[in-house]
């Protein structure tokens, strides 16, 4: 027990000197200057939605005085007193809204003191006053305007922008006092790009390759590399399936066993095959009404049918039918066009121009699906619902090779298909299934962009049409958005899912106009909007931060500095397998199920079924990529969830980013962990008894850089530490050592392999390990 204690208390030791102190607050960061034009959209609006629209804003039920705020028509009238108006153009002392934001009698201002929404501050009073005087022009919500392509912005630090992106960065930098950091060290650099970008970090060889390479080209030819490897699709399929949500299960009671891997398959091909994205979104919205439409293309729109199904008998089948078509539209909403498209299916929008008629009008694209609400029990029998589409093991070796197969027997995915006679959609009262009131006929959002029945279809494949149509100013936006948050962790809209009225606005509209234009313009290439991304000299900043640049941008929102924060879930479990040599590096095929916690399952399930107990896969299964790991609905992989993996039981654009002591105990205790760590001691033991240099090769492999003389030193004193006590009580250095099924070297020495291993588990448990900085 002394032992134990003291080796806690080293461990402990170890893990503060490594732990960085820098941290990130949330929160968002306004400036404005009245000096200019001032915007409705960005200068003005959010100061009404933060302080009048709750009185005087778009919901007619809590609506004071029957004045809105949020449309001109109203805000130009008389008021219904007919005491004046609420604003009179170009004449803020005769505009009833600024005579009441700036008064001092508590019976008269606005907002009112028992609405506990508090005054306006002088900044946006100023603002209110500058705007009625310039004309008060009302603008249409700029995520429904199509973007132009915006100039580039001249610079007086011309030195620095590598390309357009470091431009429109760099104008917001300087507008806020700030000046762009140093470019990080190539150690640091490169375990940040590699990761991005193949969700791994980077070999040995590749850092002592960068390191040696002197050439002004040698980050670029570096991304080139990363870019051409099949872990590049790996990669870029994780943020996609979190949108599609992907699970290995059906969810609900029973939470059944279905098969609709082969569609991750196909997503992990389309991004290495760099698959324009609008023929991407074509393929999944649309795929089967194609002409001619191959099986490729009709499993691409498996995308939409990775919604949970019930299998409980007795379930009212068009309740469900519905409930499945509701998913649906909100993936394609949210996912796609990045609004929140769900709060119409029981009213009009409270804040976006979607009325209820117009969610129905895009639902019934959905709605004319051959699926039914109820199947039947599958008990492995139906690992797919109708519509299926079957793949043999001859199509799995020539049309679609990209399947990884691993038996003979047929495969069925669930797919979309559509009835042969249209199925009448109705708008339901209050969304409930069995009230339907007045018939309607498909059609996209008109407040996005108008639908032309004339170039537009009114089935799925006009609406990927209208989706992918250059006019359209949500889905470029969207995904641009999406794949910068992928290497920021944060949007330039921070509400990534969320470009409506009540979203977050862009932190620089300019930047993001201007990517998704040029994205459009370049074929919509997502191997070229990513090689703009990280060749930026935004992307290839240091991620130090100091107490000011702290002080002024907490959140970092004008890019100052590098990205830092916590790689994803599964990037955490690939860094530790790949580190240590386990990594089975085979791509796509069947989930599998890797070490877990006894009982967890089985706590969780209804009893019967082939998922009602936890059958531990074997051999190399073990050791595939977090991606790979199987997602029960109900029951998701736990040590996943706590790094704050997605549990896709629905469609989800954005993780949380949480720091908690589990995500610690995680990386101490894990299998997983503690077999990597094992597997790399008794190699490394094996190869060589230079502790230093076994150390040294530990760190640079798992820390991906070398260990300062300070960190070298308390690492070989902890190692020595662990010798001593290993020698003296051989039966903990093989009780230390007894942990994973992958085979034990032969011949190791057992108390010098158990104190590597355990200094090896504490780089696992380093912070700047799981960290890209």
């Amino acid at each position: 027990m002394k032992n134990y204690v003291s080796r806690l208390i080293v461990l402990s030791a170890i893990v503060a000197f490594f732990a960085v102190s820098c941290f990130q607050k949330t929160g968002t960061s306004k400036t404005s200057s009245i000096g200019g034009s001032v915007s409705y959209n960005f200068d003005i609006r959010p100061i009404l939605s933060d302080k009048c629209f709750a009185c005087h804003g778009p919901d007619a039920k809590k609506r004071e005085a029957g004045l809105r705020l949020d449309v001109s028509q109203s805000a130009y009238a008389k008021l219904k007193d007919g005491k004046g108006v609420a604003i009179f153009p170009g004449k803020p002392e005769q505009s009833e809204v600024y005579k009441r934001i700036t008064s001092v009698d508590s019976s008269y201002q606005m907002p009112t003191p028992e609405s506990h929404l508090g005054l306006l501050n002088e900044n946006e009073i100023g603002l209110v006053k500058k705007w009625i005087e310039q004309g008060a022009k009302y603008e249409k919500h700029w995520a429904f305007t199509a973007p132009a392509l915006p100039a580039v912005p001249e610079v007086s630090k011309e030195d620095w922008p590598k390309n357009e992106i470091d431009h429109f960065v760099l104008q917001k930098m300087e507008g806020a006092g700030l000046t762009p950091n140093e470019e990080a060290d190539k150690s640091h650099l490169l375990k940040r790009v590699s990761l991005d970008i193949t969700g791994l970090p980077p070999t040995v060889e590749m850092q002592k390759k960068f390191e040696a390479h002197g050439s002004e080209k040698a980050y670029e030819k570096i991304v080139d590399e990363l870019l051409s490897q099949k872990t590049y699709g790996e990669k870029m399929a994780v943020h996609w399936l979190d949108v599609a949500r992907y699970a290995d299960s059906y969810g609900y009671q029973d939470d059944e066993y279905r098969t609709q891997w082969p569609w991750r398959d196909w997503l992990i091909s389309a991004f290495n095959r760099n698959m324009r994205y609008d023929q991407f979104l074509t393929w999944q919205i649309a795929g089967d009404l194609l002409p001619n439409a191959s099986k490729e293309q009709i499993l691409a729109t498996a995308f939409f049918r990775n919604h949970k199904y019930t299998e409980e008998a007795g379930v009212i089948l068009e309740e469900y039918r519905v409930e499945y078509n509701i998913d649906k539209t909100k993936t394609f909403s949210t996912g796609v066009l990045g609004l929140t498209v769900e709060c119409a299916q029981c009213h009009d929008h409270k804040y976006d121009p979607v009325s209820q008629e117009d969610y129905y009008r895009l639902y019934a694209f959905f709605n004319n699906s051959r699926e039914v609400g109820y199947e039947g029990y599958s008990q492995q029998t139906k690992p797919a619902k109708q519509p299926v589409m079957k793949i043999s093991d001859r199509e799995a070796r020539t049309l679609l090779s990209f399947i990884n197969k691993p038996d003979t027997s047929a495969l069925m995915v669930s797919v979309l298909g559509d009835r042969d006679t249209l199925r009448p959609t109705y708008i339901l009262n209050r969304g409930v299934y069995d009230a339907p009131g007045r018939r309607v006929t498909a059609s996209a959002l008109p407040a996005v962009m108008k639908f032309d029945t004339v170039k537009f279809s009114q089935d799925r494949l006009g609406l990927a049409k209208w989706t992918t149509s250059k006019s359209n100013p949500l889905t470029a936006r969207v995904f641009v958005n999406q794949v910068w948050q992928e290497f920021f962790g944060r949007g330039i809209v921070k509400s990534s899912g969320d470009f409506g009225m009540q979203g977050d606005l862009p932190t620089n509209p300019a930047l993001l106009d201007w990517l998704a234009v040029d994205f459009m313009n370049h074929g919509w290439d997502i191997k070229r909007l990513v090689k703009q991304i990280v060749t930026s000299a935004t992307y290839r900043q240091s991620a130090k931060v100091t107490d000011e640049k702290l002080k002024a941008d907490p959140d970092n929102i004008y890019l100052s500095r590098g990205p830092r924060y916590r790689i994803p879930a599964e990037l955490v479990r690939d860094m530790v397998l790949s580190t240590s040599g386990l990594l089975n590096q085979k791509v796509g095929g069947p989930s599998v199920k890797p070490y877990q916690p006894k009982g967890l399952w089985e706590a969780a399930s209804s009893g019967r079924g082939s998922l009602r107990m936890y059958l531990q896969d074997k051999g190399e299964a073990l050791y595939r990529r977090g991606m790979y790991t199987f997602i029960k609905l109900t029951v998701p992989p736990p040590s996943m969830i706590i790094f704050d993996a997605s549990n896709r039981d629905h469609c989800e654009i954005k993780r949380s980013k949480t720091n908690t002591p589990l995500q610690a105990l995680v990386m101490l205790n894990d299998p997983t962990v503690l077999e990597a760590s094992r597997v790399l001691a008794e190699r490394l033991t094996l190869k060589s008894t230079d502790a230093e240099a076994n150390i040294k090769e530990s760190f640079q492999r798992i820390v991906c850089r070398s260990p300062t003389d300070k960190e070298l030193k308390l690492l070989t004193e902890y190692y020595k530490n662990e010798v001593s006590i290993f020698s003296k009580d051989k039966k903990q250095a093989f009780k230390v050592l007894n942990v994973g099924e992958y085979p034990h070297q032969a011949k190791v020495n057992e108390s010098r392999a158990a104190a590597l291993m355990r200094v090896i588990n504490t780089l696992y448990n380093m912070e700047e390990t799981i960290t890209k900085s």
